[in-house]
């Protein structure tokens, strides 16, 4: 289920220290305990595996479902520049865990996030190609995605940001964040944010899996887990092809990615690398009349950070990180038709920057600093300033060159302090932002958040958010025969504000929350005037968006734990929106064409043995001429510890339906597979 971080049941969170009481290592002898770290100001993870009395087959092992784990006070959570324990941590993370995902009927990231009530996936293609990604009513501009802390949105646009070069099996948990978090991710958190958390075992072993069905659909992913005394490493890679399941949307994609830490008493060390690579047909993925677009976009990234404890322990940490990632992307308009006349265009954006965290602990508090400064540098056909011929760049495989440059720098300074009195806590924090692509001056972004915590079943909280978003270099400088962008065009603007109140007891977990956001300059893609057949970028002035969520799991493998039904979840988000202009708009291509109802339900199940079944059932409204939709999903799957064995149904109604413009959506989609894991 999506856990949230304070519940009874904490998912791979980090294990600080037991309360200094005579019977606190007893309590938890017999029972399971799950080890993780998520550091300071960069949300890092390593994962470290249980300790149980009981033998730990695999992650599939056979009671997943039904294992108690014990409730620490101590856990920390993400949600603050400073680390705070989940009693104590004034915001709510929701998690999505390692066995949610393994349960879930899903082929990619993407998959698994439709399934939480207030976020909002657009797909284009499947398996998560071109996927929009959007929280709580904004745009895919506006969030922030993260792969283990490292930011990984990109400035060319949001419609490549979720490319990712993990597999569903590489992944721990993903943490997703609604509502501006500027003052802890930085501006781009514009109305959320997402990270990725990814695992590598404290074991060797290898493994390997492959999938087939429907629409010519095959693929495989294998991996290799070396654990040497303090040195984790996992090196994994995988592809698929398809025909797509509907006109020109075949795809191709491969992927490869690595991950490595290293731990000691003073310094604990983590980097990543990462490759992700899609070719696919993109049918009318960008205008109605053009069916036969063509896109294949390359992602590279790396990551080194470190934990350095001068005196080992928590009263002050230093969080160093470096990050590079390179966005390549190939466009045809018409798919084969070569040159710019032809809609053919060229990109490469480089971002690369580095952060500096610290966080101490003393007689009033938790306090954060940090500084964060990213670079960013396209060179493009189309996007950015026309460069001299003499310094036009060769693109590599045709005989065309870049002749746009765009480049910005953004800096980031975060101060934030944490005030901790019984059931009581106050966040507050400070983003001093400066982005070259404005006028060069800071910009301050203030947030406060705050929880209280009568008993151990109840917790309510509140809190009060700013953030701003640069236009991308689609926004600015796209121009085509269907779109066309705008250099002048202002930063987005929001202040968000956010309540709500979760109960948990024993088996049961519910929580309710509003939220209220007023967008000044929002960017979106529309029509200025009746007659118009070119969408522009334009800030369409005043959107605030409203509305409230509720979600709740019954866990009756706590309750009744030989009942054949294990868990019963429900989640409901309902938006409003409240838009006023100056002008007039018709036909809005994203910011307007919010949901404004989407519900969800999932069941799992014991059928015999080790089978199982998970089903998971989505109705949404979108607005802006959308029909209503139901999707209904399944997985069944045999869990072993050393196999797994899955058929998998997407869509099992058959029904044909749209999430974004003319871009039909395939009907049922079959596939099984089957993986084996090996240690040596």
């Amino acid at each position: 289920m999506f856990k949230n971080n304070f519940n009874a049941r904490p998912v791979a969170l980090h294990f600080k220290h037991f309360t200094h009481r005579s019977y606190a290592l007893f309590s938890c002898l017999g029972r399971e305990v799950l080890i993780c770290t998520l550091s300071v100001a960069t949300l890092t993870n390593a994962k470290a595996d249980g300790i149980s009395t009981k033998p730990v087959a695999s992650a599939l092992a056979l009671d997943s479902l039904s294992r108690e784990e014990v409730k620490l006070d101590e856990v920390l959570v993400t949600g603050s520049r400073a680390p705070l324990t989940a009693l104590q941590s004034a915001k709510i993370v929701a998690v999505i865990s390692r066995d949610d995902i393994q349960r879930a009927e899903a082929a990619s990231v993407n998959d698994i996030l439709k399934l939480v009530p207030g976020v909002d996936v657009r797909q284009r293609g499947g398996f998560g190609v071109q996927t929009d990604i959007s929280i709580n009513g904004g745009t895919f501009d506006q969030i922030t995605i993260l792969l283990n802390g490292m930011n990984i949105s990109s400035a060319q646009t949001g419609h490549n940001a979720a490319d990712f070069p993990v597999s569903l099996s590489d992944i721990e948990r993903i943490e997703v964040l609604e509502g501006a978090s500027a003052r802890v991710f930085g501006s781009s958190a514009f109305s959320g944010a997402i990270n990725i958390v990814t695992r590598a075992d404290a074991e060797n072993n290898v493994t390997v899996a492959a999938e087939g069905g429907s629409f010519g659909t095959f693929g495989g992913d294998a991996s290799v887990n070396l654990a040497t005394g303090a040195v984790r490493q996992k090196l994994s890679g995988g592809y698929t092809q398809s025909d797509g399941g509907t006109e020109n949307s075949d795809f191709r994609r491969r992927r490869a990615y690595y991950t490595g830490s290293w731990k000691s008493r003073y310094v604990d060390m983590q980097w990543q690398g990462g490759f992700s690579s899609q070719d696919f047909g993109a049918s009318t993925f960008y205008s109605a009349k053009f069916k036969n677009q063509f896109e294949a976009t390359r992602r590279f990234l790396a990551s080194a950070q470190a934990e350095i404890k001068p005196w080992a322990d928590e009263r002050f940490v230093l969080t160093p990180m470096v990050y590079w990632h390179k966005d390549v992307d190939h466009y045809q308009l018409i798919k084969g038709k070569e040159g710019a006349a032809a809609g053919e265009n060229y990109h490469r954006l480089d971002t690369y920057g580095g952060s500096l965290n610290a966080h101490a602990s003393w007689l009033l508090g938790k306090t954060a600093a940090g500084v964060d400064v990213r670079r960013e540098h396209i060179l493009s056909t189309a996007y950015g300033d026309v460069q001299p011929e003499d310094k036009w760049v060769s693109i590599s495989g045709t005989d065309r060159k870049y002749n746009r440059l765009g480049e910005r720098t953004n800096t980031s300074l975060f101060l934030e302090h944490n005030v901790i009195v019984g059931g009581f806590t106050l966040s507050a924090g400070l983003l001093a932002n400066r982005n070259t692509a404005l006028d060069g001056k800071f910009r301050l972004y203030p947030g406060v958040d705050v929880s209280y915590r009568p008993n151990d079943e109840w917790k309510v909280y509140a809190s009060w958010n700013r953030a701003l978003r640069v236009p991308t270099y689609t926004d600015l400088y796209t121009s085509n025969s269907v779109q066309q962008g705008d250099i002048a065009l202002r930063p987005e603007k929001n202040e968000a504000f956010k309540v709500g109140t979760r109960y948990r007891t024993h088996g049961f977990e519910a929580m309710l929350s509003g939220f209220y956001s007023k967008g000044t300059d929002i960017i979106d893609w529309v029509y200025p005037t009746a007659e118009s057949k070119k969408y522009q970028a334009m800030n369409i002035g005043k959107l605030d968006n409203m509305g409230y969520s509720v979600d709740a799991a019954l866990h009756l493998q706590e309750l009744l734990p030989k009942f054949f039904i294990t868990r019963i979840k429900a989640g409901y988000a309902f938006i409003h929106q409240k838009h006023s202009t100056d002008g007039d708009v018709f036909g809005s291509l994203y910011a307007l064409e919010y949901l404004r109802h989407k519900a969800t339900l999932q069941l799992d199940h014991r059928i015999w043995r080790q089978l199982t079944a998970s089903w998971a059932l989505r109705w949404q409204e979108r607005m802006n001429g959308y029909h209503p939709y139901t999707k209904v999903d399944v997985r069944l799957q045999w869990s072993a510890p050393t196999y797994n064995i899955y058929v998998k149904a997407d869509n099992i109604t058959n029904h044909h339906y749209y999430d974004l413009g003319n871009v039909k959506q395939p009907g049922i989609w079959v596939m099984a597979g089957a993986s084996v894991k090996l240690k040596f």
